[in-house]
């Protein structure tokens, strides 16, 4: 999908609201707000609310919150650069689409900008790193991709780790459009695996011991971005932003709380 408290602090609460998202389906859609004059400009920020810790609904305080890593990233990116988010969610597959009609001014959602997406959209410079594995009940042991040929292993739509999945021989690949169905799938036995974030895939094993994460030697690490429709003025802003995340430590105490320090 271990937390620290003192970025939270800095960034402002998540109200809900309910809206209908461009993608044409009902969603949650939630505004975090900046502090800062009213002065200050309102980005539409959208994501992907499946992806614990990355992004996802918290109904633990009562209300409906979407929190998480890309959050906190974004809440302290607009604290440097002055402007309010309001978020929008929707589904992985419809994120890019979401740029390119105007609808969105960012993508944060543990995107990585790879060189088909980078035709259609821009993107910030990598502000986290992390790798593939591939998500198996306990005792189905996975060493190479290769294992997995022939079976049905299921992948969340539009991701990398679906292309990843694409590439194992014979595969019965299963598109899914949000990753709690993804995990559902080999849970319940209906599919052999799930290529899945390593930081993701941890949050499902802490919460369900009859699931394994299966390490493979060899798998591309992931670099995810923040993604701006082509041309965007904000492009290089976030990148001063983000140097400055890294410079003073920022980013690594958000690891430290979302993800326990990994892949810092």
């Amino acid at each position: 999908m271990n937390k620290w408290a003192s970025i939270g602090a800095c960034a402002a609460s998540v109200v809900v609201l309910t809206s209908v998202a461009g993608c044409g389906t009902p969603t949650n859609s939630n505004s975090s707000a900046t502090s800062g004059t009213s002065s200050e400009p309102t980005l539409i920020m959208a994501t992907s609310a499946d992806y614990k810790p990355y992004e996802y609904h918290d109904t633990s305080g009562g209300q409906d919150q979407i929190v998480g890593f890309d959050v906190d990233v974004a809440n302290a990116i607009a604290k440097q650069l002055h402007f309010k988010i309001k978020i929008e969610d929707m589904n992985f597959d419809s994120l890019i689409g979401a740029l390119q009609s105007k609808r969105a001014d960012f993508v944060i959602a543990g995107m990585t900008a790879t060189p088909e997406r980078k035709k259609s959209v821009d993107f910030s410079n990598v502000y986290y790193q992390a790798t593939n594995v591939v998500l198996t009940k306990k005792g189905v042991n996975i060493k190479t991709m290769d294992d997995l040929k022939g079976d049905k292993v299921a992948a969340q739509l539009g991701s990398i780790q679906e292309t990843a999945a694409k590439a194992i021989p014979n595969v019965q690949l299963d598109s899914i459009d949000t990753i709690p169905d993804v995990v559902q799938e080999v849970a319940t036995g209906r599919a052999t695996a799930a290529v899945i974030e390593n930081t993701v895939a941890t949050g499902y094993v802490k919460s369900d011991p009859q699931l394994q994460i299966n390490t493979i030697k060899g798998m591309t690490a992931n670099g995810s971005a923040i993604a701006f429709p082509k041309g965007s003025k904000w492009t290089a802003k976030f990148n001063t932003a983000i140097a400055t995340l890294k410079k003073d430590g920022e980013l690594q105490k958000l690891s430290n709380k979302w993800f326990g320090g990994q892949n810092a």
